[in-house]
């Protein structure tokens, strides 16, 4: 069965940093475009940062020059590092799978929680 694994939330000060990490399982991961979504309180799921299989990568304006999101194929791993971290970045942090290919395959990781708060 397919698996992404995320790790790393927790609380932080505003100013400070986190790095999460998503370990992925039952995929060909070098083949997935992978993603980082963010939810808060009566919100909707939004992009925060997403990188495809050669590498190129795209950030939500909100956290551009902040936040960098990278891959380890290897280790099929994905990692957003965020800086700088605001109030506002508070949100359930979602990994995310996409391919498409014959067929669309799209899979979530569980969430994990950043809480940034003095």
């Amino acid at each position: 069965q397919v698996q992404l694994v995320e790790s790393g939330g927790g609380l932080v000060q505003p100013g400070g940093s986190l790095r999460l990490s998503c370990a992925a399982s039952g995929i060909t991961f070098r083949h997935y475009t992978m993603g980082w979504y963010r939810q808060a309180p009566g919100k909707q799921r939004d992009l925060v940062a997403a990188i495809t299989s050669s590498g190129s990568t795209n950030y939500a304006d909100s956290v551009k020059g902040r936040f960098t999101i990278s891959r380890d194929n290897a280790k099929n791993t994905v990692y957003l590092q965020m800086n700088s971290l605001k109030p506002e970045d508070t949100a359930v942090f979602y990994c995310n799978a996409d391919f498409v290919g014959y067929s669309r395959l799209n899979y979530w990781g569980q969430g994990t929680q950043v809480t940034v708060s003095s």
